[in-house]
């Protein structure tokens, strides 16, 4: 016995055997593969298509005071429900709706407009109030002797232990 590794084959030839792969039975095989691919895949979409159609058929039946009533339930379109259902409505978009809201109020808060046109009151952006501010400074309101309102007035109140104002 000897401990030398054959080199060569039962044919005389080095290297590899060449009757352990062929390519015709690797074809068939991806040709199986892709035949019951293919049988399963129109298998699936039949079943898909008669659930489906029973499901259409199992339907409960709408009630008769709905108006604007869809005949597929099970697929909404984006403007249905502001459309068809009277208020008060849940609220379907919390976050957009928050969204709007601040950005409502931002547009306010950084912007010049009017709050009141007849009486001429005017709404401006912060930052710029801030600067008005500090240029003109803050208005003064003539102060009375005490600092109180009702010295100002000439009036003053009275209360015993036990009254309300």
């Amino acid at each position: 016995m000897s401990n030398e590794t054959k080199h060569e084959n039962a044919t005389g030839h080095g290297g590899y055997e060449r009757q352990d792969l062929q390519a015709s039975s690797i074809l068939y095989f991806l040709l199986t593969i892709v035949v019951a691919s293919a049988i399963c895949l129109i298998g699936l979409k039949g079943l898909f298509a008669y659930l489906d159609h029973r499901e259409k058929a199992e339907q409960p039946p709408v009630n008769p005071l709905v108006t604007n009533v869809l005949t597929d339930t099970r697929h909404i379109s984006p403007g249905y429900p502001q459309s068809a259902f009277p208020s008060p409505k849940l609220e379907e978009d919390e976050r957009g709706q928050l969204n709007g809201i601040r950005i409502e109020e931002e547009k306010a808060l950084y912007s010049y407009g009017w709050v009141d046109e007849k009486a001429g009151t005017v709404r401006i952006p912060i930052e710029r109030a801030m600067e008005l501010i500090v240029q003109r400074g803050l208005p003064l309101h003539p102060q009375a002797a005490g600092g109180d309102a009702a010295a100002a007035t000439g009036k003053t109140a009275t209360i015993k232990k036990g009254e309300k104002k």
